[in-house]
C-alpha cells in the first residue's frame, strides 16, 4: 500500500509493514510514479492540487485529511466511492487553547494595552479595565460571565471545561440539544434567545452553505449589550461588514478573528481598522497532534474492511 502525505505536514509518520509512506510536494500535482497511491493525505494542498489528485489518482481507497473542517476536500470531486474522513480531534487543543487566549486578551483590554506601549503611553484607566465601560454591561472577567460556545463539537468539548475553571457559565449550540459531557447544548431554534443573554459568544462553526453568515446583523443586535465574540471556526460565517458596524456603534465591546472571510485578508478591508478587534492570520490550529496515531489506525481499518474514524457523509 502507497500513502502519500504533503510535506507541509511536519508531524512524525508512522512506520507500517507492508504499507509505503511517500512525502510529496504540498503545492504540486502528484508525479506519474505515484498515481498508484491508495491513500492520500490532505493537509494544505491548495485546490487545484487536490482536484488534480481527484481526477489522477485512480487507485484511491482512502482521502484522510488531517484538518478539522473538510470544506476544501469535500468541494475537490473526489469518486463518491472514495471514503473521505476528516481531522477531526486532531486540533482540539490547540484551537481551544487560542480561543481561550483570544478571549482573555479581549477581557483584559490587551488591545488597547498595546496601543498604548506603541505610543508609550501609561494609562491608568486601564486598572479595571476601564471601569467606565463596563458600566454598560461589558464584561470584564469569566468569572461569573454566560459564555456561549456555537458549534459545541470536539473542539468546543475541549474548550468548555477551560472556560468552567475560570468561572464561566458555558451553554454549546448544536444542530441538536441536549446535554454533552455535562454542558447544556440547545439547537438553533433557541439560539436568540441565548444570545441575549451572553456575555462571550464563541463560534466554532465549519463553513457551508448552512452556515454563511449565520452571525448576521440581526443577531448581532440580540447579543447582550457590550458583548464579547470570538471567532476561530471558519471567516465565512460572520457578516464582517455588519461584525465593523457594530463594533463601530460601541453594541460590541470587543472581538477577536482568527479566521476571515477571505484569506489572507485584503489590505483595504475595514477589518484592519475596525475599533477593539484582535486579527490572528488562521494560526489557532496548524499543529494536528496524533495525527500518526489516527493514520495508522485509519489504515489498520482500511485494510481489515473495519468502520473508518470520522468517516464524512456524502
Amino acid at each position: 500500500m502507497k500513502v502519500l502525505v504533503p510535506d507541509a505536514y511536519k508531524g512524525a509518520l508512522p512506520v507500517i509493514e507492508g504499507v509505503e509512506i511517500v512525502v510529496v510536494p504540498t503545492r504540486e500535482p502528484v508525479a506519474e510514479e505515484h498515481l498508484d497511491a491508495e491513500v492520500l493525505v490532505a493537509w494544505g494542498q491548495p485546490a487545484g492540487v487536490l482536484r488534480d489528485a481527484a481526477e489522477r489518482l485512480a487507485e484511491l481507497r482512502l482521502v484522510q485529511g488531517f484538518q478539522a473542517g473538510p470544506d476544501v476536500v469535500m468541494g475537490a470531486g473526489f469518486d463518491p466511492r472514495v471514503p473521505i474522513c476528516s481531522g477531526v480531534g486532531l486540533h482540539d487543543g490547540p484551537v481551544a487553547e487560542h480561543a481561550l487566549g483570544l478571549t482573555l486578551a479581549l477581557l483584559r483590554n490587551l488591545p488597547l494595552a498595546l496601543a498604548r506601549q506603541a505610543e508609550r503611553q501609561w494609562d491608568g484607566r486601564l486598572g479595571g479595565t476601564l471601569r467606565p465601560r463596563a458600566y454598560d454591561g461589558r464584561v470584564t472577567t469569566l468569572d461569573g460571565a454566560n459564555v456561549t460556545i456555537w458549534g459545541f463539537g470536539s473542539i468546543g468539548s475541549t474548550l468548555a471545561p477551560l472556560l468552567t475553571a475560570l468561572g464561566a457559565r458555558v451553554t454549546g449550540v448544536a444542530r441538536s440539544a441536549g446535554e454533552r459531557n455535562g454542558y447544556p447544548v440547545v439547537d438553533e431554534s433557541s439560539l436568540d434567545d441565548v444570545l441575549a443573554d451572553t456575555d462571550v459568544l464563541v463560534m466554532i462553526l465549519p463553513h457551508s452553505d448552512a452556515t454563511s453568515a449565520a452571525l448576521n446583523a440581526d443577531r448581532l443586535a440580540r447579543l447582550r449589550q457590550g458583548a464579547l465574540l470570538v471567532n476561530v471556526g471558519r471567516g465565512t460565517t460572520v457578516d464582517e461588514e455588519a461584525l465593523v458596524a457594530a463594533l463601530e456603534s460601541g453594541r460590541l465591546a470587543g472581538a477577536a478573528l482568527d479566521v476571515t472571510a477571505v484569506e489572507p485578508l485584503p489590505a483595504d478591508s475595514p477589518l484592519w481598522a475596525a475599533p477593539n478587534l484582535i486579527l490572528t492570520p488562521h494560526t489557532a490550529g496548524g499543529r494536528p497532534r496524533g495525527a500518526d496515531r489516527l493514520l495508522t489506525s485509519q489504515i489498520a481499518a482500511l485494510r481489515a474492511d473495519r468502520p473508518l474514524r470520522n468517516l464524512i457523509p456524502r
